[in-house]
């Protein structure tokens, strides 16, 4: 399964850990910024406001 681990840069430049997303569309081909983004906001909650530039995916393998 593939999952994305999600930093978000601060004020100062520093990127924090904030948690994995799991994406579980099998078409890899599906998934894109636009979802990671609404994906990060189940994270954060809704009323985040999520600069692109100052968030950032990794996409990792993860264990179903």
């Amino acid at each position: 399964m593939v999952g994305y681990r999600l930093y978000v840069r601060d004020k100062e430049g520093e990127e924090h850990f904030i948690g994995i997303l799991r994406e579980k569309r099998k078409d890899r081909n599906r998934i894109t910024e636009e979802s990671l983004v609404n994906l990060s906001k189940t994270v954060l909650g809704e009323k985040a406001e999520i600069d692109l530039d100052k968030i950032r995916f990794v996409q990792i393998e993860c264990e179903e």
